[in-house]
Parts: structure tokens; sequence; C-alpha cells
């Protein structure tokens, strides 16, 4: 059995095992001080970090490891005193290696005592200057961040604490939001948002979105330090320490009030385009209809003086043709309604004085509005005048006052007021004036709102109403140069607003718009109509006014005539089929005989607004009194 080792054996294999363990530690300089700090032993972690062999530091004083700087300020001996006095010393700093490099060292000095008597030190030293570097990095890097953040001005950035406290406050934010730190750190970032929103519980559920999905976008209105509103961009992201544990949320608010109006007033132009176009497809349709349509009521109209000829005094074919004669009138009124919805009737604007006008048709308004309505006026001092077609102004405001009548079935009161409005939207700039007609009735729910102003719309009972009389105001006021407005609410009632722009100085208005018939002139009128039918209405009138008619159906037709007959007037219609319509043909004319007057008569056509300026238009269906009238102008 072997025999059981001594203490004094287990001591020195012991400390041999110790000293065999120092000195193999590569990572760590560890080495003993006298009490003096002179080096009494090394290890090969202090060979390798400090490049010194053992017979060449041991028996120098440890200081050389440090910078002269330090020296001279006496660190080396501060270091042993500290740990002489408190047992153990502890610091960071640059040290010296022997090629005269320096390290970032981690250094440690424990006082050594036996019996109660110090016999040295013993030093352990690590270089840590990679992640002394790193944290240098890692500091410089916070520091810039600080600094970038603390010089963004387009952004509102800064930190709330898990409560929504604010913690941190950059120069962005004062500038949007208009607090200063001290003002607004420790502040519930609630105050941001509108009363509106705060009652709603808004800021409390952005959190708890946040919190939840990691993230809360948003776009809204946000409150700065003096009240005023801005349309904000908000992102809020939840902050968590390694273990999930929330420590609070960044939170970036942009102000982008420009950009939502911008995005407002291009949605309002699409919707502008939108409306447009729409209501250009519904004018082809009912410009092609009413074009067809003027052309029959010709025919009836035309073959009415024939009629009542013929009746003589007889009661009963007397009240046929009369009855006819308003239908007729009736369906001319309709397809003038068309047309002016659909931009496309012809108009006769003139400079007129609201006021003047207003007034003069109110005798009018009061009988149509009926006597459980109140009509009042109140037209603004030095009201400007505008350029319009009279009639279709008139009309509309009689369409207006009648869809306000309409809207008070109980009766009440409408308001027909005219003032001075300068306006500067995309569309419409500058001086106009803005004719009003405002009812206290039902109002216009909102989901039927964009539908008023289209034709035959209506949500009145079936036989009482066309659905046209919007349609003509709409018409009326964008032929017109103009826009209309619409605002309601229900219970509230409805306020139209026609926008016209200012025209020049208008002359009066108190002139007879009547013309006596100018029947018996006499000479050739050649007649250039393609439908028969219309043709034969037309002549009827003619020879009834003492004319001699000649009849052709197209421009080639005409022109032959022209050269091979005396002809002392031309009345053609427009549109024709062939290469040259009635334009063609009037401007054809005036190249070979100047001084031959032109009439042209259309129902409706394009090439009818490009001409107006150049030769007389007479609209159709017209009258016999209508004829004389146009006839009687050109030939003087």
């Amino acid at each position: 059995m072997p025999s059981k080792p001594s203490p004094q054996r287990s001591l020195f294999e012991s400390e041999r095992s110790f000293r065999l363990l120092v000195e193999g530690v590569s990572d760590y300089a560890i080495f003993m001080l006298d009490p003096t700090g002179t080096v009494t032993s090394w290890n090969t972690g202090a060979e390798r970090i400090k490049g010194y062999k053992a017979h060449e530091i041991i028996g120098q004083h440890f200081s050389q490891f440090y910078s002269p700087e330090d020296r001279a300020a006496g660190m080396p001996d501060r270091s042993l005193e500290t740990a002489r006095s408190k047992g153990k010393f502890e610091a960071e700093g640059w040290r010296v290696r022997k090629d005269g490099s320096k390290f970032f060292a981690s250094v440690v000095i424990d006082a050594i005592y036996e019996h109660g008597e110090l016999i040295g030190f013993a030093k352990i030293t690590r270089d840590i200057t990679e992640r002394q570097k790193a944290q240098a990095a890692l500091a410089e890097s916070e520091s810039q961040f600080r600094m970038l953040l603390s010089g963004v001005v387009d952004y509102a950035l800064y930190m709330l604490d898990p409560t929504g406290i604010v913690t941190n406050w950059n120069i962005g934010g004062q500038r949007i939001k208009g607090y200063a730190p001290e003002e607004i750190i420790g502040q519930h970032f609630s105050r941001f948002y509108t009363p509106a929103d705060r009652a709603a519980g808004r800021p409390a559920r952005a959190l708890e979105q946040t919190i939840e999905h990691g993230r809360y976008e948003e776009e809204g209105w946000r409150v700065r330090k003096d009240g005023t509103f801005f349309w904000a961009s908000v992102v809020i992201d939840r902050i968590t320490d390694p273990d999930g544990k929330l420590l609070g949320f960044a939170k970036i608010t942009r102000d982008i009030t420009e950009r939502h109006e911008a995005q407002q007033r291009l949605e309002r132009v699409q919707q502008q385009l939108a409306e447009s176009q729409k209501f250009d497809a519904l004018g082809q349709l009912t410009g092609g209809i009413a074009h067809d349509f003027n052309n029959l009521l010709m025919i009836i109209s035309g073959h009415l003086h024939t009629l009542k000829r013929l009746a003589g005094d007889d009661v009963r074919a007397m009240r046929a043709v009369q009855a006819i004669d308003t239908a007729s009138q009736r369906g001319a009124s309709l397809t003038n309604q068309l047309l002016t919805f659909a931009r496309r009737q012809r108009v006769n604007p003139q400079a007129i004085d609201l006021a003047e006008r207003i007034h003069s048709v109110r005798e009018v308004l009061d009988t149509g509005l009926g006597s459980n309505v109140h009509l009042n006026v109140e037209i603004e001092q030095n009201v400007w005048p505008v350029t319009v077609d009279v009639t279709e102004f008139e009309t509309a405001l009689i369409n207006l006052l009648i869809n306000a009548r309409d809207a008070m079935p109980n009766g009440g009161i409408v308001l027909v007021s005219a003032k001075n409005v300068r306006l500067d939207e995309d569309n419409h700039k500058g001086d106009h004036v803005a004719i009003s007609v405002e009812d206290s009735g039902v109002g216009i729910p909102q989901d039927v709102i964009a539908k008023v102003f289209d034709p035959f719309f209506t949500t009145k009972a079936v036989g009482k109403g066309t659905g046209l009389g919007l349609s003509q105001v709409h018409g009326f006021a964008h032929q017109a140069g103009g826009t209309v407005t619409l605002q309601s609410e229900l219970g509230q009632g409805t306020r139209f607003t026609i926008l016209l722009p200012r025209g020049a100085a208008a002359a009066s208005s108190r002139e007879s718009d009547g013309a006596d018939e100018k029947i018996g002139i006499s000479g050739t009128v050649l007649l250039v109509e393609d439908n028969p039918d219309v043709a034969g209405a037309s002549a009827g009138l003619l020879e009834q006014l003492g004319y001699a008619v000649r009849w052709v159906s197209d421009a080639e037709a005409a022109l032959k005539a022209i050269e091979r007959d005396s002809i002392d007037l031309v009345l053609s219609d427009i549109v024709m089929p062939g290469k040259m319509d009635g334009l063609g043909l009037a401007r054809a004319i005036r190249q070979k005989r100047p001084n031959l007057p032109v009439l042209l008569a259309t129902g409706y056509s394009e090439a009818a607004q490009t001409a107006r300026a150049d030769f007389a238009i007479l609209k159709k269906p017209y009258q016999i009194y209508d004829l004389s009238r146009a006839l009687a102008e050109i030939a003087r």
C-alpha cells in the first residue's frame, strides 16, 4: 500500500501546480511586485502582452509600463498607495509595451500580506484595446446619431416611456410642434392630438397597437403649441430590451400638410375631369338627340300656320291646332334645356346688370313660388356685371327657384343673393359674381348630391318634373365660363351658388325684346335643306312672308343654282350630307357673291359655335316671326 504524502509534500505540489498555471496563462499578464513596485515574477501572458522577457523585466520598476505623462503625474505610486490602503486598485488606461507601442489595459493590483505585514503586490493586466476601440466606436456612433437626431429639422424624432411620456426631443419636434425641450419633456404625448381624438382614445389605441404589432403608422390632424392644426405622418415603433421587456417607444412625426393639400387638389382635379368626361359623353348624346328632335319640331311648327288658315273659324279645329302649338313649344323648351346642359346651345351673351335683371323678373318669381313661400332678394351694392345669355340666365334662376319651392312642401323662405367674390381655385381664378339661391327646405341626402346635375335625374314624383332643370343650370354656368356649387344638409336647407366671371359694364336691359312680324318682303330665297319634310315646312313659312322659294337638297346643287338663277337670299341648314355642309356653303358663297345675304339654320351643330361670329344663325324650330326678323336683319 503506497504511503500517504506528507503535508509538506502536498503543499509543495500545490504551489508547483499554481506556478505552472500562472506561468501558462497567455491572455493575462500576471506578475508580482515587491512593496516598492519592483517586478519579482513574470508569466507568459506578461511577455506576450508587454513584450518583455522575464530576465529583461524582473528587477525593474513597474512604472516603466506607464506613459511618460502618467509617470510624471505620479500614477504608478498612487496605484500602489491605493492598493496598500484599500487592499485593491482597479483601473483602465493606456500602457506602454517594450517596443514603445501603446495598448489599452484593464489593471488590477492586490496588496499581499503575510502575518499582517505587506510583502508585495499581485498585478494582473489584460489587453482590452479591441474592446476599447469597439466601445469608442460605439460611443462615437451614438454621439453622431444623437447629433443627427438633434440636427434633423424636417422630422420630429423623440422617445416615449412605456406610459407615453416624452423623454427626449429634437429640433425637428420643436420646429414642427412648437415646443422647446424643457416645455414638453415629461409631458404626455396625447397633447399633440386634437380634443376630439383625445376624447375618442386615439393616443392610447396607438400605443396599444404598437405594443401588439411592433409598429403603428397613420396620417391625421395634429395640434401645435399655438393651437394650429397640421396634417401629420406618424410612425411609432416599439423598443424592447434583449429579453423582450418594453422600454418605451420611438416616435417619428412629419408635417405633410402641403402634400396632403396637393393630394386633395389632385383628387378634386381628377373628380372634375371624371365629371367633365361624364357630362361630355352625356352632352354628345343629348346634343345629337336634340338635333333630330328639333327637325321633327320644325316640321310640326312650320305647318302650324297652314293648319291655322285651314281651320278658319272651326273652334274645335283651332283648339287642336293650339294644343299642337303648345306641345311643340314645350318640346322646343325641353330640347333647349338639353342643349344648354350639353353646352351646345347657341347663346347670345351680353353684359347685364344683375340687380336690374333679377328685380325685373321678381314678379314672375313671386308668382311661381306661391303664397306659402316668401322670397327675399339681397343684392350687394356695386355688384359687378356679368356676360351671359339673358334668356338662359333667367331660365337658370327660375329653375333654381322652382327647385327651392319644391324642397319646401310646407312653405318657407327663399333667399336670392348676389355678391362680388375673388376666386383662387385651379379652374376659376379672379373676379367673379356669386349668385345664390338658398332655401329652408328638407335638404339633399349626401348620396344624391353627386347626381343632382345629371339630366333626367329627379327625386320628384312621376309627372312632377323633367329632371332637366338643374342640368340646365349646370350647363348655363359652365357655358358662361363659370361653375355652380351646392351645399346642403338634411333638415337644414340647400344653397346653390352660380359663380360667373366678372364682365364688362352693362347696358340698360330695359329695351324691347320683341320684334314685329315683317311680312310682305319680296324676293327669291334659295332654301338648302336635305330633309324634304323640314324643307316643306320652311318653304311654307317663307311663302307666307311673301318670298318666292327655290329648294335644293345639298350644297353642290345650291352653288349651281346661285350661278344659274337670280337669288336674293340663301337660307341653309348647317348639318347636311355630302362633302360640304351649310357653313362651308356660306363661306363659298361669300367668296363668289360677297353681297348675297346668307342665313344659316340648325337644331344643333358643333359648327354653329364657330360660325356665330361670321354668319347669322337661326335656331330650329323657329316660328314665322323668328324667320321674318332674321331675314330682315341680314337683308339690311
